[in-house]
């Protein structure tokens, strides 16, 4: 029994290390935040209680750069990319998972080969196919981000997530509104679509997450100021000769506060998500 015991307390004193390191990044952030100009951010040794906390500088960040519109301009670029995700991947996943057809292995193998490539390496090939279609700070159908959402419209591991979902689904369900009349879009739309709910909220969990803290494509594509996503925006901060550390630690804070709410809202799916992703292979 005490030898149970303390492999039990060897195990959760090393989880609660772990949560701890990974936590401190953001606690540091948070101090960082919360310290005044009278306080040396850069001391040494560091202090990491704040002597006397402060919200200022939330306030003057929230003053120095248009936080509002970059606000807008990520929710525009990332809500449409969770909606793209979860329509195109699943109408890919969808022929993958229930239909036969020549070649099917064959293709599904070649789409979850390109996880292995990184996006840096196919970035400029990508950014010149955007550049000659005009969608570098375009006004179309959604203004001026054409060129931050289509190329993360889709991706194989959304393809990948909602095939195993659809795999998971009893064919008899599907052929039973067959006979009834359903067309193949209606088989997939309302009754294997509402079936994965759960996955499909942990698609758009992964989706938003990337999409809100993308810094390297935005920062690439975007020219103009006023079309800024939030992480572009709150790195526009630092200057060229100097950056005020502890606003742009308040902006951080304030950026992350959309993803723990989208994640509190979007929780109780991820976890039945998650399993049914990994039903079948």
């Amino acid at each position: 029994m005490i030898k149970k015991y303390s492999k039990s307390i060897l195990i959760h004193s090393f989880l609660i290390l772990i949560s701890f390191l990974s936590l401190f990044p953001f606690l540091w952030l948070i101090s960082t935040a919360l310290k005044g100009i009278n306080e040396n951010i850069f001391q040494y040794p560091p202090s990491f209680l704040p002597k006397f906390p402060t919200f200022d500088n939330f306030i003057g960040v929230w003053k120095q750069i248009p936080f509002l519109l970059y606000f807008l301009n990520s929710f525009i670029v990332a809500g449409f990319t969770v909606l793209l995700n979860l329509i195109f991947s699943s109408l890919a996943a969808y022929p993958l998972a229930r239909m036969n057809f020549k070649g099917k292995n064959f293709i599904f193998s070649l789409i979850l080969a390109t996880i292995m490539i990184p996006f840096q390496a196919i970035m400029l090939p990508v950014y010149l196919i955007v550049l000659k279609l005009h969608l570098v700070d375009s006004y179309g159908f959604v203004p001026g981000y054409l060129g931050l959402i289509l190329p993360f419209a889709v991706n194989a591991f959304g393809i990948f997530l909602m095939r195993q979902a659809f795999l998971a689904i009893p064919k008899e369900m599907e052929e039973a509104a067959f006979i009834d009349g359903c067309s193949i879009f209606n088989i997939w739309f309302k009754i294997l679509m509402p079936m994965t709910a759960p996955t499909l909220a942990v698609l758009a969990i992964f989706t938003f997450i990337g999409s809100w803290g993308e810094f390297l494509w935005p920062s690439i594509v975007l020219t103009q100021k006023t079309l800024y996503t939030l992480p572009v925006g709150v790195n526009d901060l630092q200057g060229m000769f100097s950056a005020n550390w502890r606003y742009i630690a308040a902006g951080s804070i304030i950026s992350i506060i959309p993803i723990i709410i989208f994640f509190i809202i979007m929780q109780k799916y991820f976890v039945s998500g998650q399993n049914e992703g990994a039903v079948k292979g």
